[in-house]
């Protein structure tokens, strides 16, 4: 008698932790964006929808300066990352093999591996140095910065994208005398770019969302939007920082969601 495939979803109470699992993860964001619309001037006490905690928070000069360099520092991040992580992938993947390969992919990898904070803490110490050789106090150390800590979530799907892609045209592009960089241009770079997109978008909402590495590498002035929500929540729990949070995470999942729908597009 044949074994019969096992599913998870027949056992007992898999139905029922899967639930909860997602009533933990969700109802606390869920929250949180249903008081960004409370119109009361005490946060937790509902008085009813409005949109003024919104204007309020599109108002504030410190807020849009963090939004600036949160977006400019996530653009910079995420397209240092995903070019340096498609190099890196195709160099072990369609490289020459080398002894000691799976390393090169575990270095690589390593951020994810390492607690936050120490990671943080290295990059700090580093760029102190830097700091004091070079006197230079721009975004550039958060750029340089959040690019290291995110090449790895941009090499990840770049690197799948590739282990995936069949060599048959590449192949048959060589065997009919084209170039490696014509064939790189006219054949891989086409197949491989829902995996770049990906990683780039990936990267981008890692770079914006992150607060510990920007929190140790910045200078003063310097905030960006999750360093200046800490910030604020230090001081006093408002209605404003629900807007704020609700604004940051809304813009999170557009990207992941555009990332989604141009990946399957593109597929």
């Amino acid at each position: 008698m044949a074994n019969k495939r096992f599913d998870v979803t027949h056992v007992p109470g898999a139905a029922t932790i899967a639930i909860v699992t997602f009533l933990a993860l969700y109802i606390p964001v869920l929250i949180l964006v249903v008081n960004a619309f409370n119109g009361s001037d005490t946060a937790g006490r509902w008085e009813g929808l409005s949109l003024r905690w919104f204007a309020a928070a599109l108002d504030n000069a410190a807020f849009r300066s963090a939004a600036v360099n949160s977006v400019i520092v996530a653009l910079a991040a995420a397209l240092l990352s995903t070019c340096l992580a498609t190099a890196v992938a195709l160099a072990v993947t369609r490289g020459r093999q080398i002894k000691g390969q799976g390393s090169i992919v575990i270095i690589v990898n390593q951020p994810l591996l390492v607690p936050e904070i120490v990671f943080g803490i290295a990059l700090m110490v580093v760029l102190a140095q830097v700091k004091q050789v070079t006197g230079y106090q721009g975004l550039g150390y958060l750029i340089a910065a959040h690019t290291t800590f995110c090449i790895p979530f941009a090499f990840l799907p770049i690197r799948a994208r590739l282990a995936g892609m069949d060599l048959t045209l590449e192949t048959a592009s060589m065997d009919l005398y084209a170039g490696r960089f014509y064939t790189f241009r006219r054949v891989t770079l086409p197949l491989l770019l829902p995996g770049i997109l990906t990683g780039f978008m990936l990267a981008f909402v890692i770079s914006l969302d992150n607060v510990v590495v920007s929190s140790l590498v910045k200078s003063p002035g310097q905030e960006t939007l999750p360093t200046y929500l800490m910030g604020e929540l230090r001081r006093n729990l408002t209605s404003e920082i629900y807007a704020i949070s609700a604004l940051l995470l809304f813009a999170s999942i557009s990207i992941v969601a555009a990332s989604w729908v141009i990946t399957r597009t593109k597929q």
